[in-house]
C-alpha cells in the first residue's frame, strides 16, 4: 500500500478491485481484509459494547456482514440490520452474508435502541443519488442520540470523490477505507463527517497503481520533501533564496509579519519586509529573524528593490492598499521574473481590469 499521498477516485478504486482479481486475488479475500480492518481499527479504539452494523445491499454491506462476524467472534454483542432484501445480495456480498450466522434485522431508527456502537456500512464512497427514506432516518436517529459511529469506507451520504453530502449523511467518529484514501475524504463538507481517517492495507498489489493515473493528490510530505531546502556544510543563506514581504502600515501589518516568518521556515535564506517607515518598529519589534526596511507605500519605487539579483522571490498584497500603484508593482515585479506570490489587496487591485 503507497503511503505518497495519492487518492483513488471511485473509478480507479473499481478499477483497482478489478486488477487485484485479475492479478489472482479472490474478491471475498478482498472483503474479508476489509472487514478485518474495520474490526481492528475497532477494537483498537472501543471497548465492546453492543453494537449495530448497519449493512446496505452492495458490497459495502458485505464488509458489514464480515466485521459482524469478526465483532461476534472477539465477543462483542452485535445486530445486523440491513437496507433491502438480504436474499438479494449477489457476489462476494452475499457470501459474507451466509458467513454471518446471527440473525438479519430490517433497517429500521428502533434497532438503535440500548446501542453503544454503529458501524455504518450501508453505501461506502460510490454512493450516487440522495439518502433518504429508512435510511436517512437511521442515520439522523444515530447522530441525534449521539451514537459512536464508524463508517467502513465513507460516512454514508458523502459522495467519494467530492465530499458532496447527498441527501443526509452519517457523522463518523472514525472512517476505515482500503488502499488509498479518496477525495471526499478530504474535500469539505464531507471531510466534517470522516472523523478520523484510517487507511487500510487489504492486499491489492502494488502493480495495480501502477497501471493507474493518479491525479489526485493528498498534502502529505512525501510530495514535496525530496524538494525541501537542506543546508549543506558549505552553502550559506543566499543558496536559499531572499525573499521580499511588502507589508501595509501600522494597523494592516499582521498578514505580512505572518507570511514573513512562514518564508523563513520553509528554507529561505534571507526576508526583507518593505513597509511604510512609520510601521517600522512594530514590524521591528515583533520579528527577530527578518530585516526590515523603510518603503514609501505611495511613491517606493519596487524596481530598486528587485535590482539585486540575489532577492529572487516577492509577496504583495497582504495590508498593501488596493489601487494603481500596487497595480504596478505587481507588474513590474512579475516583469522582473522573480518568483511572485499575490495576495489580498493585489489581486483586489486588479478586479475591474484582470486582463492586465
Amino acid at each position: 500500500m503507497a503511503n505518497d499521498g495519492g487518492l483513488y477516485t471511485i473509478d480507479q478504486m473499481r478499477a483497482a478491485d478489478a486488477g487485484a482479481i485479475e492479478a489472482g486475488v479472490p474478491g471475498i479475500d478482498l472483503m474479508e481484509k476489509a472487514g478485518a480492518a474495520v474490526v481492528d481499527a475497532i477494537r483498537g479504539s472501543f471497548s465492546p459494547v453492543k453494537t449495530v452494523v448497519l449493512a446496505g445491499p452492495g458490497n459495502n454491506g458485505g464488509d458489514g456482514f464480515v466485521a459482524a462476524r469478526l465483532l461476534a467472534l472477539a465477543g462483542w454483542p452485535v445486530d445486523v440490520a440491513m437496507l433491502g432484501d438480504p436474499d438479494q445480495l449477489k457476489g462476494d456480498a452475499a457470501i459474507a452474508r451466509d458467513r454471518w450466522r446471527g440473525p438479519i434485522k430490517a433497517l429500521d431508527p428502533d434497532v438503535l435502541e440500548g446501542t453503544g456502537l454503529v458501524v455504518d456500512a450501508l453505501f461506502g464512497a460510490g454512493l450516487t443519488r440522495p439518502v433518504d427514506g429508512v435510511a436517512a432516518a437511521v442515520l439522523r436517529q444515530a447522530d441525534q442520540a449521539c451514537l459512536p459511529n464508524v463508517a467502513v469506507d465513507m460516512p454514508s451520504g458523502v459522495e467519494g470523490d467530492t465530499g458532496a453530502i447527498l441527501g443526509v449523511a452519517a457523522r463518523a467518529a472514525m472512517t476505515v477505507t482500503f488502499h488509498r484514501a479518496k477525495p471526499g475524504h478530504y474535500l469539505l463538507p464531507g471531510r466534517e463527517h470522516v472523523g478520523r481517517l484510517v487507511v487500510a492495507d487489504i492486499g491489492i498489489p502494488d502493480a495495480v497503481d501502477q497501471g493507474l493515473d493518479i491525479d489526485h493528490f493528498a498534502n502529505v510530505p512525501p510530495i514535496w520533501s525530496s524538494a525541501f531546502p537542506r543546508r549543506g556544510a558549505l552553502e550559506h543563506k543566499y543558496s536559499h533564496g531572499h525573499v521580499l514581504v511588502l507589508g501595509g502600515g501600522m494597523a494592516s501589518s499582521g498578514a505580512a509579519r505572518l507570511a514573513a516568518r512562514a518564508a523563513l521556515r520553509t528554507g529561505a535564506g534571507l526576508v526583507t519586509v518593505l513597509c511604510p517607515a512609520a510601521a517600522l518598529p512594530v514590524y521591528a519589534a515583533s520579528l527577530t529573524a527578518v530585516m526590515v526596511r523603510p518603503f514609501g507605500q505611495d511613491d517606493g519605487r519596487i524596481e530598486e528593490e528587485l535590482a539585486d539579483p540575489r532577492r529572487n522571490a516577492i509577496l504583495l498584497g497582504p495590508g498593501a492598499g488596493v489601487g494603481e500603484a500596487l497595480c504596478q508593482r505587481v507588474l513590474v515585479s512579475l516583469e522582473a521574473g522573480k518568483a511572485a506570490v499575490l495576495d489580498a489587496d493585489a489581486l483586489t487591485s486588479f478586479e475591474e481590469t484582470p486582463e492586465r
